[in-house]
């Protein structure tokens, strides 16, 4: 007996949900700093978005401004095609604009321009959005929903500090520049018997310090979740110096800070997103060693937007495609005012308003932490 076939195919824009017959437009942008793997992102969201649905994809340039100027273009297959492995973003992005907050240079003020972004986007025939950012996008991803605009929001940022995801694509292109400058600054100070202070992006949390400075096996890890002492610093220098090492490999996260000291405040910018622009910190790190240690020779190294750039690794490109795609099936499934999250190794669906405005710190105790304690990593604490 034959077994029985089926001919007939079930169309690829069918889904159990019946608001999916009613989103024909959707917009998307990329908002606040920029990291490898937004255009992975761009290119999975664009294409399944066309590919599975036959919506149509609106694309507004260089952020919230976009949306607030108006200035947009439309993505197509072509426009998304050969992006994955590209670096940055190709619709632009900013951290300053901000359709409730947006700075005016004439007056100074700030003003809330939401509504008539909201507007716009009705008359341009947006029937949701996709936000592609960091703590303030999915801040304003929820607000938008409540306004009438429905928002998906798609956790990016290279400091991995965002809430109910267990990671966010970026991260891990950023840890491994942060691993390869760890190496080779490593055989400078051990050709100059120097002590290096690598200074790391993160803002308030130290995953990237972490991981970054346990894959490149620094001496010292310093984060801001862990105030440092700086005689405890300056201990693991000498002591490494009196058994014959003659180098010593300190890594510090541009948020840390010493017991009772305040943050190392770059500048601020009154009309971002975040005003405060960390930086410097690790000269105030050095300067401060080198009173403690003037026998040894202290060397900084900022790496500042390194960490940003660049084509993303393999697994970055694979965690983009996986949240594009994803967030695409959400807006089709009218799963609004929700983010794509990675939680294991499954992609889930959580509410923004457990990621807005919040930020994931490093657990004093992370296992990651204890081992590097076990192999001899100091973290700057009092012995």
């Amino acid at each position: 007996m034959k077994s029985k076939q089926f001919s007939k195919k079930t169309p690829k824009n069918t889904s159990s949900n019946n608001k999916t017959h009613k989103i024909k437009k959707v917009g998307i942008l990329t908002s606040g700093g920029d990291c490898s793997g937004l255009n992975a992102t761009l290119r999975a969201c664009v294409k399944t978005l066309i590919h599975d649905y036959g919506v149509k994809v609106i694309g507004y340039r260089d952020g919230f401004r976009g949306m607030i100027e108006n200035d947009y273009q439309e993505l197509t297959f072509k426009d998304v095609s050969g992006i994955l492995s590209i670096g940055g973003t190709i619709l632009g992005t900013s951290n300053k604009a901000n359709p409730f907050r947006q700075f005016q240079p004439k007056t100074g003020e700030f003003k809330d321009v939401s509504k008539k972004v909201v507007a716009d986007a009705k008359k341009l025939g947006i029937d949701a959005l996709i936000a592609i950012g960091g703590d303030g996008t999915m801040s304003m991803a929820a607000r938008f929903t409540e306004m009438g605009l429905p928002t998906v929001g798609i956790p990016k940022t290279i400091d991995n500090d965002l809430m109910a995801t267990d990671l966010t694509f970026g991260f891990y292109t950023a840890v491994e520049i942060v691993k390869e400058s760890i190496d080779r600054i490593n055989t400078t100070a051990m050709s100059h018997h120097r002590v290096m202070v690598i200074e790391v992006m993160g803002r308030y949390a130290g995953w990237i310090a972490l991981y970054g400075g346990v894959s490149g096996g620094a001496d010292v890890i310093l984060i801001p979740e862990i105030p440092y002492d700086i005689d405890a610093v300056a201990e693991v220098c000498s002591s490494r110096n009196k058994q014959g090492k003659g180098f010593t490999i300190i890594v510090i996260a541009e948020g840390a800070k010493p017991i009772g000291g305040d943050l190392t405040v770059q500048k601020i910018v009154k009309e971002s997103f975040d005003t405060l622009r960390l930086g410097g910190v690790g000269h105030v790190l050095a300067h401060q060693l080198e009173e403690k240690l003037p026998r040894l020779e202290i060397r900084v190294t900022i790496l500042g937007h390194l960490q940003r750039g660049g084509s993303p690794t393999a697994f970055d490109r694979i965690l983009s495609t996986r949240f594009g795609h994803y967030a695409a099936n959400m807006v089709m499934r009218g799963e609004f005012a929700q983010m794509a999250a990675l939680r294991g190794s499954q992609i889930v669906s959580v509410p923004i308003s457990e990621v807005a405005g919040k930020n994931k710190f490093v657990p004093p105790d992370h296992d990651l932490i204890l081992a590097a304690k076990s192999l001899g990593t100091s973290f700057g604490e009092k012995q």
